[in-house]
């Protein structure tokens, strides 16, 4: 009785606080209201564009990979590179003049040389490789200059900023685009080319997430440790979700008939950290006596409109094998990626067992990666580094929809602040904002990726 009567006075107490939203959410400001109303219908419809003039900011190792993919995609030019480091900048531009390209211009006057690059008026697209908490920055800049953006993950780091992204994106008109390199992995791609066959049935639940032994890089000060440890050190959350969760959103239509509802975090004890601090540097060093607040697992649990679940987990402090955790299942059987990609349908597989994915090869290959495998085999993670390049600058330069609009990069990226203040609560569930203004509930369709589905017959072995 004294639970429930708690429960009660918790959810009266947060309505009361004006959160406008159920289990405690976080509700769109009265200022965002005014300026974003409801959506009726897509808002975008771009200019196609002759060539795709690039600016380039950050031009590190990932920002490097992305330089030598759009100097093999044609129809786009790399005119300006950015970053804080000159001897990046010059690599790159090399990169460019060794393919046979003009020698973009060069920007690396401080960390807000960027917005010099941002004036020029020979750009179309500023693409930013740089660490998070400049993603938000650097995207409305290049907005604001009439530029599309398109930055690396996760494209936001609060709800405030997510907001931020479409209210700057629907006024100028220009696309903000998260690059999720791993909405084009091989497996992923076949296995959404199978949902939208209709192949696994009604889909019912989803598992995924970034689980990555990162203890090394977050310790690396001449790398990501600069940055990235300080959000593990300040926050307690999913702070990398859109890895795993970007290609499962879409097998479930996410934005496009369906929604995330709510979620509910946990987290672990923070230990992983810590014990890599003193084993590498010694029980007296300064890494010894640093604290994290991020638990070395976070586990989330999101509930769609349409009435799916999905596990997220973040799995990045502790001695582990890279996983994305990927699983998706339904009313007829289900599939999964890791540790090896295996599958089971009813009326194929044999009772009770799994099959190798790729069993399904022939009929299921996505038609993305039967066009351009070839031209995907030397790239980055396996090839679909390139294929998120070119379907970008295949959507600018035909003036297509993007594979991820603004609405995508919000919506995952809100996860990471939902997350943390289901946490902060003692676990409690938190709602979605609907970024979409009830735009969602349109089936549109998934850009280049829509599959005709047709009817199943099972063939017993």
């Amino acid at each position: 009785m004294s639970n429930q009567f708690n429960r009660r006075k918790f959810l009266k107490k947060t309505t009361q606080a004006g959160l406008g939203i159920a289990f405690g959410g976080v509700a769109l400001s009265s200022s965002a209201k005014q300026l974003l109303p409801a959506l009726e219908a897509y808002p975008f419809k771009p200019e196609k564009l002759d060539k795709v003039r690039i600016g380039m900011i950050g031009v590190g190792g990932m920002g490097t990979s992305h330089v030598r993919n759009f100097l093999k995609i044609n129809g786009c030019e790399i005119v300006a590179v950015c970053d804080i480091i000159e001897s990046r900048v010059e690599h790159a531009q090399n990169l460019a003049v060794e393919a046979g390209n003009k020698k973009p211009d060069g920007y690396s006057n401080g960390e807000h040389d960027y917005k010099r690059m941002c004036e020029r008026d020979d750009i179309d697209l500023v693409f930013i490789a740089t660490p998070w908490r400049w993603h938000v920055p650097m995207c409305v800049e290049a907005m604001n200059t009439g530029k599309h953006a398109a930055t690396e993950v996760p494209a936001a780091l609060t709800i405030a900023e997510c907001w931020e992204l479409i209210e700057v994106s629907e006024r100028t008109g220009r696309h903000c685009i998260m690059m999720e390199n791993c909405n084009y992995d091989r497996d992923e791609m076949m296995i959404l080319n199978m949902v939208k066959k209709g192949f696994f049935g009604e889909l019912i639940h989803a598992r995924c997430g970034y689980l990555h032994d990162l203890r090394a890089v977050k310790h690396d000060m001449d790398g990501e440790g600069v940055w990235r440890r300080g959000h593990s050190m300040n926050r307690n959350g999913d702070l990398y979700p859109t890895h795993g969760l970007g290609p499962v959103a879409q097998c479930m239509d996410i934005n496009r008939g369906n929604y995330f509802d709510f979620l509910v975090s946990f987290s672990s004890k923070s230990k992983g950290l810590g014990l890599y601090g003193i084993r590498e540097f010694g029980h007296e060093s300064k890494q010894a006596e640093e604290k994290f607040m991020l638990g070395d697992v976070v586990s989330t649990l999101i509930k769609t409109k349409r009435g799916e679940t999905i596990l997220v987990t973040h799995d990045t402090s502790n001695p582990r094998p890279y996983s994305r955790d990927i699983l998706v299942q339904g009313t007829r059987g289900i599939v999964r990626k890791y540790p090896s990609a295996k599958i089971h349908i009813e009326g194929y597989s044999p009772g009770h067992q799994w099959e190798d994915l790729m069993e399904y090869k022939d009929d299921y290959y996505h038609p993305l990666w039967k066009q351009m495998e070839s031209k995907a085999k030397d790239a980055g993670h396996g090839g679909m580094d390139y294929l998120e390049d070119y379907r970008l600058i295949n959507a600018l330069k035909n003036g297509l929809e993007p594979d991820m609009d603004v609405y995508d990069a919000a919506v995952l990226s809100a996860v990471i602040e939902l997350s943390e203040k289901s946490i902060t609560s003692g676990s409690w569930p938190v709602q979605f904002p609907d970024f979409t203004r009830g735009m969602w509930k349109t089936n549109r369709k998934l850009p280049g990726k829509e599959i005709i589905p047709f009817e199943i017959r099972p063939t017993y072995r």
